[in-house]
């Protein structure tokens, strides 16, 4: 195990409808003018890095639950950045951040921490890994300048429709559809510890979520996006894994997501919990190293051999 440096950093989020104001990249951790901001933790090795990798987090998961996962990309030679979205965790709180939409995090958080590192490590090849939502964010072509290779983990057409098994539908349809956009509005904003979604996140989040899980094809079906032609766009060499087991995201779900990929080279891969040895993996399990340690050599390699040849 090499021995890995670590810094917080906050990210200006600029440039898009819903981010209010500005401000410097150089402001210390404890600034109180959280709302334009993303706080992120990078990681270095001790040698000079490989490459750069940028970890886009899931809905409502913050950014320490990747740090084991970066810990071991540092050991591999990359140097790592995790983040928690406006709203969420250290970049939250999500009663601040009521009008940011899952479209915003994906298209303002998402690309300004793309272009941040790449003004702050400009020499290093770019390398990026998204679970579920933040894989979306990746397909999707945001945060894309310059990548090498993306992995996405648990990523998948998400509709309600195709949850199972049907107990698992029936309790998600009932935060997203009744509880959580009767309760954020009253509250100020989503209560995702209470309702078991993990962290809190904004009331227009959690509504914006909420229609898009009700739609047949998800956020296809939402013109205003633009994510048929948007992810047929897409250049990036892609590594889409999943698990057997992961009830938001099985492998036909991932598979009718990727489809929409049109150009680029997109490989597919399914863990088992017997392949890994463990009892269940889910949809979190893949990062998390007591479940998918045995999983991440396979991960980080694809990663590695993504990077140009000097």
């Amino acid at each position: 195990m090499t021995s890995t440096m670590m810094s917080s950093v906050r990210l200006p989020v600029t440039g898009g409808p819903h981010s209010e104001t500005t401000g410097s990249r150089d402001q210390a951790a404890g600034d109180t003018e959280r709302h334009s901001h993303v706080v992120g933790t990078v990681l270095m090795p001790p040698e000079t890095p490989t490459g750069f990798l940028t970890v886009h987090p899931a809905t409502a998961t913050p950014a320490r639950f990747y740090t084991k996962f970066a810990e071991y990309a540092v050991n591999q030679g990359l140097a790592v950045l995790t983040y928690d979205v406006r709203g969420v965790a250290a970049s939250g709180p999500a009663s601040e951040h009521a009008r940011l939409r899952m479209r915003d995090w994906m298209q303002e958080d998402a690309n300004a921490v793309a272009d941040w590192a790449n003004r702050e490590y400009p020499e290093l090849p770019k390398l990026a890994i998204g679970h579920s939502l933040g894989g979306h964010a990746l397909l999707l072509g945001n945060a894309n300048a310059g990548l090498h290779g993306i992995v996405t983990v648990g990523t998948a057409l998400a509709a309600l429709q195709d949850i199972n098994p049907r107990s698992e539908r029936l309790r998600v349809g009932l935060i997203l559809r009744a509880l959580g956009p009767l309760i954020s509005p009253l509250v100020g904003y989503a209560p995702g510890k209470r309702l078991g979604l993990g962290e809190d996140i904004p009331t227009a989040a959690m509504l914006e979520w909420g229609r898009w899980v009700q739609m047949s094809e998800y956020f296809f079906d939402d013109p205003s996006l633009g994510a048929t032609a948007r992810m047929a766009r897409l250049r990036t060499p892609v590594l889409a894994i999943g698990a057997s087991d992961d009830n938001w995201a099985s492998a036909a779900q991932i598979d009718a997501l990727v489809d929409h990929v049109r150009l680029a080279e997109v490989q597919r891969r399914t863990f088992t919990p017997e392949e890994l040895e463990v009892d269940r993996i889910g949809h979190h399990g893949l990062l998390r190293r007591s479940v998918a340690e045995k999983a991440w050599p396979e991960i980080v390699t694809w990663l590695l051999r993504r990077l140009p040849r000097h």
